[in-house]
Formats: structure tokens, C-alpha cells, sequence
């Protein structure tokens, strides 16, 4: 990846001039089955470049009350483009019709009105659970009868798609936009990507020069996504074993809580007994031998797998959280904060 990179042939893509990214836009474009696509720097940007595409100001669009877009982009919906977030209970963050119904306001000048529907493939919040393409399919059929736009957050789709057994092709007929992300399974250093018609992705262009995510010789971080897409999804289903071999190792902790059977990808939480400690806590004492995790709450802690996690990693980590559960860790510090200390 780091060749690519360095090889890369270069121009100024704020022109539209650098042909690494040109060629890495039409090969997602072509994949998904779409028109186009536009680099972005990060999932945050391109989900709300998508946002703003189907969207006005005053709209409100649909999601799980887990998604990523409703919790961990800093309130931009409302900052950038004033739109109203409703978010919808769901299992383990995957909307369903059921939940759906009902949610559609009326077209009467009191309300906002109902624009847009998000869904998240892997969830995050949820779990790592991954839709089926059945699922997708019967959603945005939904959201069609009901005259929904449909974006999807796939931060990490590709996840999804191994996990599921679906194509791009498949997921791409399912939305009118779609955001994918090189920075997480695909091990790329930055970048995602937005997908969409021809006429959407020019107005996202244009919408990505305003968020001030233009850039100039991004060519560099084009050829590293080139690179993962052609080298890193098939792979993906080693993390997904590494994730499912950690749960059933940390299932068999005593004190520390895991369902094993329901890891779909590459996500595994685990939920600590209150009497040993919070999570926090346990992270903090975990970071101390080289194990870095993420709280998420006062009890839950967020574990991810990924291409430079081995599986003889795994087993030296749960023998690390075995030893620091038997020590105990409760008064290690900190007791509360960090970055998802509100989550779950």
C-alpha cells in the first residue's frame, strides 16, 4: 500500500485533474453499480455531503437511535445543513419496517418534513450486526413507497458484504446514496467515498468544496483505497474469526459478560461486572500492557479486530484481560470520562 502511494500519479483533484482519484471514482462508481463518486476525507464528511444532497433545511431524516450519524458527528445534520435528526429504536441498531411505519409525517406546514432515511451496515453502537441483502431490499422498498431518499453509512460495508455473502452490486440498488469508508477494515490512512447519480455526486462535489474537504493532490490517499480494494476485502473474514475467537475467549471470564454466538463481524462488546470495576477503568489498565480498547460506557467496552491483529494477538489479549479481571483493576484510574463515556 505504502508503494502505491508513492507511485501514485498525481494532479490537482480540485480540478479534477489527478488521475489516481478519477480512476478510483469510477472503479467504486462501476462497482455499486452507479453513476459516480466523489473521494471525501473521512466517513463523517461523506455521510453529510449525502445528507445535504437530499435534503433542505428545515427537513428531518430517519435513523437508528445507535447510528453514527445520530451520535458521533458532532451534531452536523443541524450545524451544517439544518436538518432535524429523528431517531427510531431498533435491535442491535438494524431498522426494519415494522419500526418504520408510522414515523413518515404528514406533508402539513407544523411539520418538519420526513426527507431522507440513514441506515448503518456493519452498526456500530449495535454491535457489528450486518444486514441481510433481504433486509436492505424489503427497507428500501419502504422508503420508496413512502418517498424516502436512502443513504447508507458503510463505514464498514465491506464488512457487511463479506459477512452477508452480497455483492456491491447488490447493496447499490438498494440506496441513493452510499458512503464507504477506506479507514477502518480496509487499512487504509484516511478517505472514504460518496456514490450516488451523476447529478447527486456533482451537487456533493460541490457541497464537499463548501465542508472544505477539497483536495489538491489526494491522488497519494487514492492509490492507498485503490490498493485495499483490490488486496483487503476477502481478508476481512480473518478478522471477523479473530472477533468470534476473542468473544468466546472473554466468555469464559468470569466477570466479564459476552454473547459469543451474535458477533456477525469484526465488533465484539463486552460488558464488565460493576463490583470489579468500570470500563474505564479496565482500559486503563489494559492500555498499561499494550491492549488498547474503547469504553463505552460506564460498564461496556468496545473491542475491534483488524488486518494488523493476528489471531496469536487475541489469545495473548485474553489472557491480558483474564489476568487483569483476576488482580483486579477497580482502583485503577480513571474511574469515569473518555471518549464514549455517555455511550450505551
Amino acid at each position: 500500500m505504502l508503494q502505491a502511494m508513492v507511485s501514485a500519479e498525481l494532479g490537482d483533484d480540485v480540478l479534477g485533474e489527478d488521475p489516481t482519484v478519477n480512476r478510483l471514482e469510477q472503479f467504486v462508481a462501476d462497482l455499486f453499480g452507479h453513476e459516480a463518486a466523489v473521494f471525501a476525507c473521512s466517513g463523517t464528511q461523506s455521510n453529510q455531503m449525502g445528507i445535504r444532497v437530499h435534503c433542505r433545511p428545515g427537513d428531518e431524516l430517519l435513523i437508528n437511535e445507535t447510528g453514527h450519524i445520530s451520535n458521533f458527528e458532532g451534531g452536523a445534520p443541524a450545524a451544517l445543513s439544518g436538518i432535524t435528526v429523528r431517531t427510531i429504536a431498533a435491535p442491535d441498531g438494524l431498522l426494519d419496517v415494522n419500526v418504520l411505519e408510522g414515523k413518515v409525517r404528514a406533508d402539513e406546514q407544523h411539520f418538519a418534513q420526513t426527507r431522507l432515511i440513514c441506515l448503518e451496515n456493519t452498526t456500530n453502537l449495535g454491535g457489528g450486526h450486518v444486514y441481510s441483502l433481504e433486509h436492505l431490499q424489503r427497507v428500501s422498498d419502504w422508503a420508496r413507497r413512502n418517498h424516502l431518499k436512502r443513504h447508507l453509512d458503510g463505514a464498514r460495508l465491506f464488512n457487511a458484504m463479506v459477512a452477508g455473502g452480497y455483492s456491491a452490486a447488490d447493496v447499490g440498488k438498494c440506496f441513493d446514496t452510499i458512503s464507504i469508508c477506506f479507514s477502518k477494515g480496509l487499512g487504509c490512512p484516511m478517505g472514504s467515498m460518496l456514490i450516488g447519480r451523476r447529478d447527486d455526486i456533482a451537487r456533493a462535489r460541490r457541497i464537499r468544496k463548501i465542508f472544505g474537504g477539497a483536495l489538491r493532490q489526494s491522488g497519494i490517499v487514492a492509490a492507498a483505497a485503490q490498493y485495499a480494494l483490490e488486496n483487503n476485502i476477502e481478508r476481512l473474514k480473518d478478522d471477523h474469526a479473530n472477533a468470534r475467537r476473542l468473544a468466546t475467549g472473554l466468555s469464559a471470564i468470569d466477570g466479564i459478560h459476552v454473547d459469543a454466538d451474535r458477533i456477525h463481524s469484526n465488533i465484539v462488546f463486552l460488558e464488565i461486572d460493576a463490583e470489579r470495576g468500570s470500563a474505564f477503568q479496565l482500559a486503563s489498565a489494559l492500555k498499561e500492557h499494550g491492549v488498547l480498547v474503547g469504553p463505552m460506557g460506564k460498564q461496556h467496552i468496545r473491542t475491534v479486530t483488524h488486518l494488523d491483529i493476528t489471531a496469536a494477538d487475541i489469545n495473548l489479549t485474553i489472557d491480558i484481560i483474564r489476568d487483569c479481571v483476576a488482580r483486579g483493576f477497580e482502583n485503577t484510574l480513571p474511574a469515569a470520562g473518555g471518549l464514549y463515556s455517555q455511550s450505551r
